[in-house]
């Protein structure tokens, strides 16, 4: 077998990790029978750039490990926000609902069938090549948004280290992956995320201080939350 399947079995195992991650997180919300102050819209643009991610996987040659990990985390971001859906308040649970079925429902849809019945294979290919590295790029919003917080506030508090070695050793893997394939939708994403994981590492290592407030669960759940949500302001990045 060729080094590009091995590299993208590393891969796989990083990111289930990395979609599993949030599970403390959820079994609060199932133990408290409340989503309290936590936001779905992380989950719910995981979930789109996922399906998005596995549709690329399965109509490129050779792109297969793309497809079954995104698959995956399709399935774990489901369940995710159904949860949402559950344990939400009325007024949050209806955003929710709105959101899944624009962007998870009715975006994703589109997106296949109009590359799928209107374009020739290589053009969908490319679009949907362009399509999910563009939103890769726009999700990094959230990263850039927390190192902003730690260089003005001198502190590292929701920028947890997990979260910032899990960025840097899951992109840094598919990047090499993507180097070896040739492939420049997989690099440009996941290079960058290799960039920014490293530049938090070194934020990290530059302002980290003894914190005995917190313990160490309270402060990533905080910080996954701060991490990946992709707020409005974000968006015009």
């Amino acid at each position: 077998m060729e080094l590009s399947f091995y590299i993208g079995v590393i891969g796989n195992i990083i990111s289930v990790l990395m979609f599993l991650s949030p599970v403390g997180t959820f079994w609060r919300i199932i133990k408290h029978g409340s989503t309290e102050e936590f936001e779905s819209l992380p989950y719910i643009c995981t979930l789109l750039s996922s399906a998005l991610w596995t549709y690329y996987g399965i109509i490129k040659p050779g792109e297969l490990l793309v497809a079954t990990i995104n698959g995956f985390g399709v399935l774990v971001e489901t369940i995710f926000v159904t949860l949402f859906l559950i344990y939400a308040p009325a007024k949050s649970k209806a955003k929710t609902a709105i959101l899944f079925g624009i962007l998870d429902v009715g975006f994703v849809a589109a997106a296949i069938l109009v590359t799928w019945f209107a374009l020739q294979r290589q053009t969908c290919i490319d679009v949907m090549g362009f399509l999910c590295a563009g939103l890769n790029i726009i999700m990094y919003g959230s990263p850039l948004a927390a190192m902003r917080t730690v260089v003005a506030t001198k502190s590292v508090e929701y920028m947890p280290f997990f979260l910032s070695f899990s960025l840097f050793l899951n992109s840094g893997t598919w990047a090499i992956y993507a180097l070896l394939l040739r492939d420049n939708f997989l690099l440009v994403p996941n290079g960058s995320g290799f960039l920014l994981g490293t530049t938090q590492l070194v934020l990290y290592a530059i302002y980290r201080k003894p914190d005995k407030t917190k313990n160490d669960s309270d402060r990533l759940e905080e910080g996954w939350q701060h991490e990946r949500l992709i707020s409005s302001s974000n968006q015009s990045h």
